[in-house]
């Protein structure tokens, strides 16, 4: 069993997003993700692994597939292995539960077109 509180995990930076691993189990990871106001992740995928986000405060969007996806408190966002994807915080600091499993975690930065 693992269990955390995630506002004592928080740990937010002006400089870039973190990303803290709390855990790992049974091929996969459990992170808290947080974000300054205006922090854009790079777009990537991850070409073997699923990746999935709870957003607990704040929001932003995501934009997958061409598509813009507004994130707010409440959201669960699934990626499948290979999907691009590029995270954009919105005017308030966002805390996010991430869940990662797969065969290799590796994140690949997509150009975009």
């Amino acid at each position: 069993m693992m269990a955390f509180d995630l506002k004592v995990e928080q740990e937010f930076s002006p400089a870039k997003h973190i990303e803290k691993i709390l855990g790992v189990e049974s091929g996969g990871d459990v992170t808290v993700a947080c974000w300054e106001p205006g922090q854009t992740s790079p777009n990537h995928c991850h070409p073997h692994a699923t990746e999935i986000y709870f957003c607990l405060e704040g929001g932003g969007h995501m934009n997958v597939n061409g598509e813009k996806i507004d994130i707010k408190p409440g959201m669960f966002i699934l990626h499948p292995p290979g999907e691009i994807h590029e995270y954009v915080n919105g005017d308030q600091r966002t805390l996010l539960f991430r869940v990662r499993y797969g065969d290799n975690m590796e994140s690949r930065h997509v150009a975009k077109t």
